[in-house]
């Protein structure tokens, strides 16, 4: 970093501090009436760049970095460094993810795999019966895989990055240092988890035996600690030295197969992305080993059907949608896996013909069960977090980061104040062998919709959400809101959702008009009316005639408590 960006980043940090490190918890922070519908606000407005995620604090880590000269990629890593503060519950050090990328300086997009492998030494027996107690392993300890955030994060910043290494951290540091203010989601994650939590995790997140609650302060100095290490050795820190030492050996004091030599291999891997034409555009998400591939299903098939011409959110394009969107889910069972191992067969899974045959099976007036293939579903996990960020250049970044459950495992290597993933849960155990299962030294198989849309070749929407298995289901209906709809990207993100789920129901939110939800109750849904799905973040961009991008609207959601700013 040249001595006038490092004086402009050390500017910035001050205002931080000034400006937001003493009132975290204020903007931001306000829930939405429970009643819905979700309001549909003005988008965020830049010139330069957007920055969109679920936590205001690591919104304006990312935008310092930019402002400090940074490009999308150092203040992606910003932002995934600073969740790991303000949102511990959903992401962090110990966490994975999937993160796809477009670089500007070569029109390439890129999938950065950061789910890891399961560790060599993983008896997936201990998952499933009739082993003592199978059910919280997949929760506990040994329900721990290979963390690979940290070296994705490495990853990202060395082919992409411009800053150094260790200025991207700064923000994080000062936020876990200097401690924030509770807002309502994190003090009620702390509340649900706490007693799951380690001794001296308690005392980090408690007082006086109880947890913290709004308006509390929550001070992290272990976890800043490890940031400073993170900062100064990069992921060597996370494969063998101080910081991978301690989670090697809180594994074994727990019964958790995760090693140090596991550790030792963890890397982000880089694929190319996957994609399919849709209604003039290109949209890009994760290819295998990611399991994207259903979101895609989805968005061609209600591609084939006119989605303008349905109406947004009629009965007729609601049913469409839910019964399309079972054959996707059904199609995630049956063919998820490794591309070097099982590959799924995207040739025909994304092609035109295959998505006008299953049309023909739809019955347009009348829904049908889901009858799954041989293999059960596994529930994702809800607690995760999404963000987008885009630069001057055009450069964009949109990356789904997880634990898996609440705090992951609940596992905690003392003294370092990061949380470990429990990934493992989140695997196929029955039947015993099939490719989802927790197979040693393979990929784990992640279910997330990181999407960027292209238009005339260059970034146009930039968009994905948490939410479990609902996740391939919600950023399929938000895309379809800007590119059939005409939504802008926070009216598309507000907009009133379903999902389906298993064994049989539709997730309506209550934002549906109720005629609407009736309609569907008598086409033979089973219904479940819900307050919201997902927490959802994007941004779109708008070019010159010569290529440059002049214009950067960003959402963040309204079911949430993110925000979005831009430069």
């Amino acid at each position: 970093m040249g001595n006038r960006a490092q004086h402009r980043l050390i500017l910035a940090l001050a205002l931080v501090g000034a400006l937001v490190g003493l009132r975290c918890g204020t903007a931001g922070d306000s829930q939405p009436d429970p009643a819905g519908p979700f309001p549909a606000a003005e988008p965020a407005r830049g010139t330069r760049g957007m920055v969109a995620t679920a936590h205001h604090i690591a919104t304006r880590a990312g935008l310092l970095i930019l402002e400090a000269g940074g490009n999308a990629f150092d203040a992606a890593v910003a932002v995934a460094a600073t969740l790991n503060v303000v949102e511990p519950q959903s992401s962090g050090m110990g966490g994975y993810g999937t993160i796809l990328v477009y670089d500007a300086a070569t029109a390439t997009s890129w999938f950065l795999n950061c789910s890891g492998r399961i560790p060599r030494g993983v008896q997936a027996s201990a998952f499933r019966a009739p082993t003592p107690g199978y059910v919280a392993n997949r929760r506990g300890p040994k329900g721990i895989s290979t963390p690979a955030a940290v070296p994705a994060w490495q990853a990202l910043s060395e082919r992409f990055g411009s800053l150094a290494w260790s200025d991207l951290f700064a923000p994080a540091i000062h936020a876990a240092e200097n401690g924030f203010t509770l807002g309502p989601a994190g003090a009620s994650a702390i509340e649900r988890s706490f007693a799951r939590f380690p001794e001296h995790a308690r005392a980090i997140f408690g007082r006086g035996g109880e947890p913290l609650w709004v308006g509390q302060r929550l001070v992290q100095t272990d976890l800043a600690r490890s940031l400073r290490i993170l900062a100064a050795e990069g992921a060597s820190a996370m494969r063998s030295g101080a910081l991978a030492q301690a989670v090697d050996r809180t594994a074994r004091e727990l019964g958790s197969f995760l090693r140090l030599a596991d550790l030792e291999e963890a890397e982000g891997e880089w694929w190319e992305p996957v994609g399919i034409p849709l209604l003039g555009y290109e949209v890009l998400t994760a290819s295998p080993p990611a399991t994207s591939f259903p979101g895609l299903i989805r968005l061609g098939m209600m591609g084939e059907l006119d989605p303008a011409a349905l109406g947004h959110n009629t009965a007729d394009y609601l049913h469409q949608y839910a019964e399309i969107s079972k054959h996707a889910f059904w199609c995630r069972l049956r063919h998820a896996g490794d591309p070097e191992i099982t590959p799924p067969p995207l040739d025909l899974l994304l092609s035109q013909a295959y998505w006008q045959a299953q049309l023909q099976t739809i019955d347009a007036a009348h829904a049908r069960p889901f009858v799954p293939p041989d293999l059960p579903a596994a529930e994702t996990g809800e607690h995760t977090s999404h963000f987008v960020v885009a630069d001057a250049a055009g450069n964009v970044v949109s990356a789904t980061v997880t634990l898996g459950n609440s705090f992951g495992a609940a596992v905690m290597p003392e003294g370092t104040g990061f949380w470990l993933n429990n990934s493992l849960q989140y695997c196929t155990f029955e039947p015993a062998g099939n490719p989802m299962d927790a197979h040693p030294g393979r990929r784990k198989l992640s279910g997330d919709f990181p999407c960027i849309v292209l238009k005339d070749g260059r970034p146009w929407l930039a968009i994905g959400t948490p939410g479990g298995h609902t996740i391939s289901q919600t950023v399929p209906q938000m895309v379809l809101n800007v590119l059939a709809h005409g939504m802008h990207v926070q009216a598309a993100i507000a907009a009133p959702r379903i999902s389906f789920a298993e064994p049989d129901r539709l997730l309506v939110e209550s934002g549906v008009d109720a005629e609407v939800r009736a309609e569907l109750l008598r086409r033979g849904h089973q219904v479940d009316v819900v307050r919201g799905i997902g927490n959802a973040h994007g941004l779109t961009i708008e070019y010159d005639s010569t290529g440059k991008p002049v214009r950067f609207l960003g959402a963040a959601d309204p079911r949430g408590a993110g925000l979005a700013l831009g430069r």
